[in-house]
């Protein structure tokens, strides 16, 4: 094992911070390298040819069964203990936050503060996962990015949740960047919260923009006549989407179920960036949270000071940026 000494403070990824806008700061903003347009002529590893024209029609794809239903299934019951809520007693559910979101559309949307535990390392580094952004983006060399997971309980009075759509970065930019939600239980009904997405203005923005005010927010469009596509996901599922795609998490209106996630997402590996490789390792190693915009962090420690350091993979130890990638 190489040397894994910090080289920087471990809670400042530098210029990438993410202070003021949304988007994850344990890889970069947007990839040097474009997303993949099979000039290659690699075979597809687990994409059809059917889900490849979805996913460069629609701007978003899911992948069945990226991760075995148990193994799911095991890390959303760790998140009910990581919460300390009962899923069998809905009184439990509606504690206030620990923590005030800067990111106000995020508030009472169900984030769970958990980002290093062994069971979302199990799922960031199962084959079929990795393989699926291989497909994306036309590499073997990726990192995964290190991020949180998701409780979105049914809305009551006090604990309303109205849903947004957004984009985490300015499409202006044209960032070449994908993110991923991994379904921990069924979102087959389509009233208990989940991923929503608008396709149509992901296809059209060039000429949406046009109609725009010059002022507008640029990481939150005007929906005005817009249909929301309101993904169903089964447990185990992985959900891969441009950056591109005007997206976000839509009100849980059931009387009692519970969309349960956690964000994955890949992008070709700068391990030319060694104060944010460093960054990452230390993450991993000591459980340090991603500070940010949009990740208030859990002020009790728990997964620092309770949990212990995630044991990976050979491929896990590449996706985190430990080992390097070859050739």
């Amino acid at each position: 094992m190489e040397t894994m000494t910090p080289t920087m403070t471990p809670s400042m990824v530098p210029n990438n911070a993410h202070k003021d806008i949304p988007g994850n700061p344990s890889t970069a903003t947007s990839s040097k390298q474009s997303l993949n347009d099979r000039s290659s002529g690699k075979p597809l590893r687990v994409l059809s040819e059917d889900d490849w024209q979805f996913w460069k029609h629609n701007g978003y794809i899911v992948v069945k069964q990226a991760v075995p239903r148990q193994q799911a299934e095991r890390l959303a019951n760790f998140l009910w203990e990581f919460e300390e809520k009962d899923p069998g007693n809905s009184d439990t559910w509606y504690a206030p936050p620990r923590a005030e979101m800067k990111m106000k559309e995020l508030t009472n949307s169900g984030m769970v503060e958990l980002y290093n535990h062994q069971y979302e390392w199990d799922n960031r580094q199962t084959q079929r996962v990795y393989d699926a952004f291989v497909d994306i983006w036309g590499t073997e060399k990726l990192w995964v990015t290190i991020d949180r997971a998701n409780l979105n309980f049914p809305m009551r009075p006090g604990h309303e949740f109205n849903g947004f759509i957004h984009w985490d970065y300015d499409p202006e930019t044209r960032p070449q960047n994908v993110q991923g939600v991994l379904a921990l239980a069924d979102q087959t009904d389509e009233n208990m919260g989940g991923f929503q997405c608008i396709p149509e203005l992901y296809r059209t923005y060039d000429t949406w923009k046009l109609t725009q005010p010059a002022n507008r927010d640029r990481f939150k469009p005007d929906t005005t006549g817009f249909e929301f596509t309101k993904v169903k996901m089964e447990t185990g599922d992985l959900l891969i989407f441009n950056s591109t795609q005007p997206h976000g998490i839509r009100p849980n209106l059931s009387n009692d179920k519970v969309r349960i996630a956690q964000y994955i997402s890949m992008m070709p590996a700068e391990e030319d960036n060694e104060s944010l490789r460093q960054w990452r390792i230390t993450s991993w190693r000591d459980r340090i949270a991603p500070e940010g915009y949009a990740f208030p962090g859990d002020p009790r420690n728990w997964e620092r000071n309770r949990e212990k350091t995630a044991e990976l993979s050979p491929l896990g130890r590449k996706l985190l940026g430990i080992d390097r990638w070859e050739g």
